[in-house]
């Protein structure tokens, strides 16, 4: 996958005789979306909704202007927040 910046953002390879997850490739198309618009980071298994993570190239003074309602830290470099475009509908 390319981005709007004309930079490969996604590479999958994967064999012939090996079965593509076309849900997987849903999410991560979602993903890529979601942290080029809203400077985020999505975790493992993430579908849109969910909580997300503040990227760590948005400082705390930044953060707290975009984020005015806090976010959970877990640790000082995980800030979660959550979805900033909320909820979406899924694809069947």
């Amino acid at each position: 996958m390319v981005g709007p910046d004309k930079k490969i953002k996604l590479i999958l390879v994967y064999p012939m005789t090996t079965g593509r997850n076309f849900d997987e490739v849903l999410r991560v198309i979602d993903s890529l979306q979601r942290t080029a618009a809203d400077r985020v980071a999505t975790p493992v298994n993430w579908v849109p909704g969910e909580d997300v993570i503040i990227a760590g190239s948005v400082s705390d003074e930044e953060a707290r202007t975009i984020y005015p309602d806090g976010w959970k830290a877990p640790k000082p470099y995980i800030r979660i927040v959550p979805d900033p475009r909320g909820r979406e509908p899924q694809a069947s």
